[in-house]
């Protein structure tokens, strides 16, 4: 009773922290295709799934057609999301999943809580509420969602509480958006600042989400993230900002080699992590002097992180480049 009470109390507050700033968009309750066993390939939106079952979500996988069963279980569901929310941030509630779960949309990893065996953890008490990077999203289209899950006993699944899509109210009308997949790397060197650094080994992760939630849970401390793109003329004529989101804990970003800015202190040889000062809650924005704006090639940004201890990295909000006017709209509205 006292475990249920806790459950219960933990969820409300997460939905009352979050109610006064996200909108309902898109109920997802009720049939979902799903699917025993496991396999990494199940995460593909082009998966043929025409013999997995339909089963009730929320609802423990006990009460579905599968009693006692513990282990690995996929759920899936195809969804179109509006033209409309072009431009918002959208988040994925999946109420309380009994144990662990990844979660993926079109195939991206999007965050997960727990871990799965051999080093397994159970999260069954812990908020299911993902940040949808928008460079993942397909607006105006369908959209496959796949939730994997593993239950050590007793209720498993999506078993209880809201499942829905929601969005931001505040809008921010980015110019270009530069969310999705970013080149990722643990540790720490300058040279990773450089423009013309070789990246192509590093590993590809999603923005905004934590690092842990992608394949690196324990990880704290140094590590760097790397990005290309293109500025057309026009735009760069303006005044840009570049939006970093949020970021946990300490950062220092480049753009075509030239530092343009940090938040926070970074550790000093006999520092220890008390005198170092992170601002995890605080939108990052940077001026981007026009003179390091290349019109006729491609534009780097590296953003060096610190992270002090359990989650790490760019982690939440908008990424991506927007005009200066823009900007100062967005900040006076919030």
């Amino acid at each position: 009773m006292i475990k249920l009470l806790y459950i219960f109390f933990s969820f409300f507050l997460v939905i009352a922290g979050h109610s006064h700033d996200l909108n309902h968009e898109i109920d997802l309750k009720g049939q979902w295709l799903f699917e025993i066993g496991d396999d990494l390939a199940f995460a593909d939106p082009d998966y043929n799934v025409s013999d997995w079952v339909k089963i009730n979500v929320p609802s423990p996988w006990e009460n579905e057609g599968f009693p006692g069963y513990d282990g690995y279980g996929w759920y899936r569901i195809k969804v179109k999301i509006p033209d409309k929310l072009y431009r918002k941030i959208m988040y994925l509630k999946l109420g309380r999943i009994d144990d662990v779960d990844r979660t993926y949309v079109n195939g991206n990893l999007i965050g997960g809580k727990g871990e799965f065996p051999p080093k397994y953890r159970t999260a069954y008490d812990e908020k299911r509420v993902y940040e949808i990077p928008s460079g993942f999203l397909n607006f105006g289209k369908d959209n496959v969602i796949t939730v994997r899950v593993f239950d050590y006993g007793g209720e498993g699944g999506l078993v209880q509480g809201e499942i829905a899509l929601y969005s931001r109210k505040e809008v921010l009308d980015l110019n270009i958006d530069l969310s999705g997949k970013w080149r990722f790397h643990t540790g720490d060197d300058e040279r990773w600042g450089r423009a013309h650094f070789d990246d192509r080994k590093w590993k590809m992760i999603g923005v905004p989400a934590e690092w842990e939630e992608q394949g690196f849970p324990r990880h704290d401390g140094y590590a760097w993230y790397r990005k290309t793109f293109r500025i057309n003329n026009k735009l760069a004529r303006k005044k840009l900002i570049l939006v970093l989101g949020k970021i946990n804990d300490v950062d220092q970003v480049f753009f075509n080699d030239a530092k343009i800015g940090e938040t926070g202190n970074f550790p000093k040889d006999s520092d220890s992590d008390d005198n170092i000062r992170g601002r995890k809650n605080t939108e990052r924005a940077y001026f981007i002097p026009p003179y390091l704006i290349k019109t006729n090639g491609l534009n780097t940004i590296a953003v060096r992180v610190y992270d002090m201890g359990k989650t790490g990295g760019i982690y939440s909000g908008y990424v991506g480049i927007v005009t200066r006017m823009e900007f100062l709209r967005y900040t006076k509205q919030k």
